[in-house]
């Protein structure tokens, strides 16, 4: 089996980001709360509905582009900050296995258990490459730790999903930079970005009609009531995802149904009626939009892949002052 090293936050600090979440107005929890095991495997069926095109997309985009990718990002460890199941990373370990080179793969990810899962199965299919995974918060990591497959190669990041969305501009500025410290002189990005679209059809992406999305959001009141002694009734909260135009993006919400006062992290807490705690948001940006983001943060563009209908891009990002 993979390496897996263990740098989930301490319990305590998942108290102390709750407290600060709740004590928000609006309230707001960082995204990867949602991440639990059963998160993980809700938001894996989430990629899975018809109205949720953005996997599918982007996965079709990197098993076209893989060659030309790989080529792009030329040799070295390939690191996945939020890998998840760690599917769209085969089509690249594949190009580079075609090019004659043995692959590298570092895996992030919040959830051990599906760390563990999405690297063995990795592993299995890629009985070649050298594969290792860290549990961790990657925004709150402040160095990749020592380990074989990260000395002496160069650090080839990898950030598929649109993940930065999930962050207010000012924080996936912060978050790019942190990348850049993290990959080190020469290292480079590979960013997935959603682009704007209809709103009906982004609303629908993030409430389809299973109810997977909403079955996700309410999984965090049961992490919170096991993890933090908390007495959440989620019969009393419904989900709510909506497009915010003066931000560029959809708003996801667990909104209370009426006036409550809930008991969690030793404290008590008071919902009014129609409040909402926001679980997550996703910003979508424009390829201008985002490469002025990324500039923002010391990264310039260098190639960019697109879907034919122009709904996703693929960013290859070198260090503004790195000379490539």
């Amino acid at each position: 089996m993979p390496d897996l090293l263990d740098l989930h936050p301490a319990p305590a600090d998942v108290r102390r980001l709750v407290i600060e979440g709740l004590s928000r107005s609006p309230k707001q929890l960082p995204a990867w709360f949602l991440y639990d095991a059963e998160g993980s495997r809700l938001f894996d069926l989430i990629c899975q509905q018809p109205e949720y095109s953005l996997t599918a997309t982007e996965t079709a985009l990197l098993e076209a582009q893989a060659p030309a990718i790989t080529a792009a990002l030329g040799p070295g460890t390939l690191v996945e900050f939020g890998a998840g199941s760690a599917r769209k990373v085969s089509p690249l370990l594949e190009a580079i296995e075609a090019a004659g080179r043995t692959p590298a793969y570092m895996a992030l990810d919040i959830s051990a258990e599906h760390l563990q899962e999405a690297c063995g199965r990795l592993q299995r299919r890629h009985p070649a490459a050298a594969i290792a995974g860290i549990c961790c918060d990657y925004s709150q990591l402040q160095a990749l730790p020592e380990h074989p497959l990260l000395s002496g190669s160069a650090h080839l990041g990898f950030f598929p999903g649109s993940s930065l969305g999930n962050f207010e501009p000012a924080a996936a500025c912060a978050l790019l930079r942190q990348f850049r410290r993290l990959l080190g002189p020469g290292g480079t990005l590979l960013i997935g970005i959603d682009q704007p679209k209809p709103v009906d059809r982004l609303e629908a992406a993030y409430n389809d009609a299973a109810g997977i999305s909403a079955a996700f959001a309410l999984n965090l009141l049961a992490r919170l009531n096991r993890e933090l002694a908390g007495d959440f009734d989620p019969a009393a909260f419904r989900y709510r995802a909506r497009w915010i135009p003066q931000a560029s993006h959809i708003e996801m919400a667990l909104v209370s149904e009426r006036e409550q006062t809930v008991t969690l992290a030793g404290q008590r807490w008071t919902f009014a009626a129609s409040e909402a705690l926001i679980t997550e948001t996703s910003a979508k940006y424009d390829p201008e939009a985002f490469l002025t983001l990324a500039a923002a943060a010391g990264w310039r563009g260098a190639q960019r892949w697109s879907d034919p209908a122009g709904d996703l891009s693929l960013h290859l990002l070198v260090q503004a002052d790195s000379g490539n």
